[in-house]
C-alpha cells in the first residue's frame, strides 16, 4: 500500500531525506567545473511538497537556491552560515501566490515550515544539486 500523500502519488514525488516529497524534473545538460574540481550540471529543478502542518529538517546545500510557490504556503527560514543553523536569528522567507520566489543565499543553513494546507514548490539549484553538496544539521 502506498502512504504518499495523493499529490505526491500523481507527481511521483518520493521521500526527501529532509522531510517532504520530492521528484527531479530537469537538470541542465549543460556541465560545470567548480573551483574546487567538482563537476556539476549547471543547474537542477525540483518539485518539493510539504503536507499540511510539517517541517522539513535544518540543512544546507553549496549552492544558490530559487524557491519558486505553486501551491499553499511555505515559510523558509534561514539559520545563517556558521557551523550550526542560528534559530534565534532566522530570517524567514515566505514563498506564496503573492510572492512566488525567494533565494536561499549557498552556503545557509535552511529549514522549510508550513502552513495548515499542502505546499508544493519548486527548487532551481544552481550550480546543480548533488546529494554530496547536502548536509543535514
Amino acid at each position: 500500500m502506498d502512504d504518499r500523500p495523493a499529490r505526491a502519488v500523481q507527481l511521483g514525488l518520493e521521500p526527501h531525506p529532509e522531510g517532504g516529497w520530492y521528484r527531479q524534473t530537469w537538470s541542465s545538460p549543460v556541465m560545470v567545473t567548480l573551483p574546487d574540481g567538482r563537476i556539476r550540471s549547471t543547474a537542477t529543478l525540483i518539485y518539493f511538497l510539504l503536507p499540511a502542518g510539517e517541517s522539513s529538517a535544518w540543512h544546507r546545500v553549496r549552492s544558490d537556491e530559487i524557491w519558486l510557490g505553486h501551491d499553499g504556503t511555505v515559510t523558509v527560514e534561514l539559520g545563517g552560515s556558521g557551523p550550526a543553523p542560528d534559530e534565534t536569528a532566522a530570517i524567514r522567507l515566505r514563498i506564496r501566490a503573492d510572492e512566488p520566489q525567494g533565494r536561499v543565499p549557498a552556503g545557509v543553513w535552511q529549514r522549510t515550515l508550513v502552513s495548515d494546507a499542502d505546499a508544493l514548490v519548486s527548487c532551481l539549484v544552481s550550480p546543480g544539486f548533488d546529494f554530496a553538496d547536502f548536509e543535514l544539521a
